[in-house]
């Protein structure tokens, strides 16, 4: 029987029933290459004919020691991690390039090797003395971290068993080579066997693991999508490039909350910790603007103030601008459509700027309100007061749906210094609070107690 083979694209990981010279999924040229199929067992067996060991089984009222987190000493990291780090986890942090995901990991490579725990460094982008470089700009040099330049994951897995440390931080998943993979480096087969390899490893000799992951131009870590379901959490390190924040966030977490998100700031010293991230990105907020309103959010387990901006202008274009930073360009065309069918406001001819201030991104649909309440204002040249917060998501019907977690929202903005508050009036009572609530039913009584009656 002739043995089958599946074509995969190195790219995005999409696999194909044959050869074809573009990817259709990401559209990528020349990236799709041969895999040979499986072996089916031993001579010629099928994995059914072929004995194996038996597995061990335990029950589910087994009591197994309880695993003890160790903390990182970075709070911010920690907090998107869980309350620290898990042994034996397997952990992918993903990013652009020259994010700052090898800085951040340096630094808690120095602080985790400065609470006595044995922590090594492999990397197959840099030299040694390259990151030496970068330990001493980020005062670390006194930091007792192991460093290795290497990409042979069979003399990597040796020395892992060897030295035996608490952790070890992989920078990159892409330059690792397994030498039982017929396949360059970067290829589709060589970045998954390589993850196998590092996280079953991790699990069988206690170690805990840190993969760096490249990711395509669509924000996605390269390689097959498998990696991801192999590694305990998935984390993400966003930012804009010329903006000084940076956002950990957890997309995946098999021991804490996902969508949790901790908060740095990119300095000449490396990265800092912001330790109340709703003060910062609400700096510069001196004066009521029109088409500027803050939002309360929750990202994972905390409360989040960022200041929605929006700008309305009319288009010279047959079909206007409609330009989104920070938040889903589908959702402000739902928004838009419903402020246009179910309150008669209509922005045809006009183009549409929508940004979320500090470089974040929200992706809840609580936002609804603020960014509804930020077109409005932009386009009517009226500010909402300077002390007000707004939050609640819109239905099509213009109806205000309940949200979850207002307290915690209130308590956020009430720390600072809000006094008001605008919230869908189908909401769970909630402790006394000194900011003064104004639930309201839809879209039309929130604009009308807002900005009053409105003449298109």
């Amino acid at each position: 029987m002739a043995k089958s083979s599946t074509y995969t694209c190195s790219a995005c990981g999409a696999a194909h029933k044959k050869w074809a010279g573009r990817c259709e999924t990401c559209g990528e040229w020349n990236s799709i290459t041969e895999e040979a199929a499986l072996s089916a067992g031993p001579k010629g067996k099928t994995l059914g004919a072929a004995k194996g060991h038996r597995v061990e089984l335990s029950e589910l009222s087994s009591q197994d020691a309880p695993l003890v987190r160790s903390h990182f000493g970075i709070d911010e990291l920690d907090r998107v991690l869980g309350g620290g780090l898990v042994p034996a986890s397997a952990i992918l942090v993903g990013g652009d390039p020259g994010i700052g995901k090898s800085t951040l990991l340096l630094q808690a490579a120095g602080a985790f090797a400065r609470k006595g725990k044995k922590v090594l460094y492999v990397s197959g982008e840099e030299a040694a003395s390259q990151i030496r470089m970068r330990a001493g700009r980020l005062n670390l040099t006194d930091a007792p971290v192991q460093l290795a330049a290497e990409t042979n994951l069979r003399d990597i897995l040796t020395t892992l068993d060897s030295e035996r440390p608490d952790l070890v931080i992989i920078d990159s998943i892409q330059t690792m080579w397994a030498d039982h993979v017929g396949s360059a480096p970067g290829s589709v087969s060589q970045v998954r066997a390589a993850a196998h390899e590092l996280t079953s490893f991790a699990k069988r000799r206690g170690i805990s693991v840190i993969l760096v992951g490249h990711v395509t131009k669509d924000g996605q870590i390269a390689g097959p999508r498998v990696i991801e379901h192999m590694v305990d959490t998935v984390l993400y390190f966003e930012g804009e490039r010329g903006h000084q924040f940076r956002i950990l966030r957890a997309v995946k977490n098999r021991f804490g909350p996902a969508d949790e998100i901790g908060v740095f700031e990119m300095t000449s010293g490396g990265l800092q910790q912001v330790v109340n991230p709703s003060a910062l990105f609400l700096s510069e907020r001196d004066k009521p603007t029109s088409g500027s309103v803050v939002f309360a959010g929750i990202e994972g387990t905390r409360p989040v103030l960022v200041e929605v901006q929006a700008l309305v202008a009319s288009s010279p274009l047959a079909t206007p601008r409609r330009t989104v930073v920070g938040w889903d360009s589908g959702r402000l065309a739902m928004i838009l459509a419903v402020l246009e069918a179910r309150c008669g406001i209509s922005f045809g001819g006009m183009d549409v700027y929508l940004n979320i201030a500090g470089g974040i991104k929200i992706s809840e649909p609580a936002a609804d309100l603020a960014v509804a309440a930020a077109l409005i204002s932009a386009r009517q040249d009226h500010a909402l007061p300077a002390d007000s917060v707004v939050f609640g998501e819109i239905s099509l019907s213009g109806a205000l749906r309940p949200i979850s977690q207002l307290e915690n929202r209130l308590k956020e903005a009430e720390k600072l210094g809000f006094s008001s508050a605008y919230a869908p009036s189908r909401m769970k009572t909630i402790a006394k609070s000194d900011i003064d609530v104004h639930k309201v039913d839809d879209l039309e009584e929130f604009i009308e107690n807002c900005f009053g009656r409105l003449d298109d």
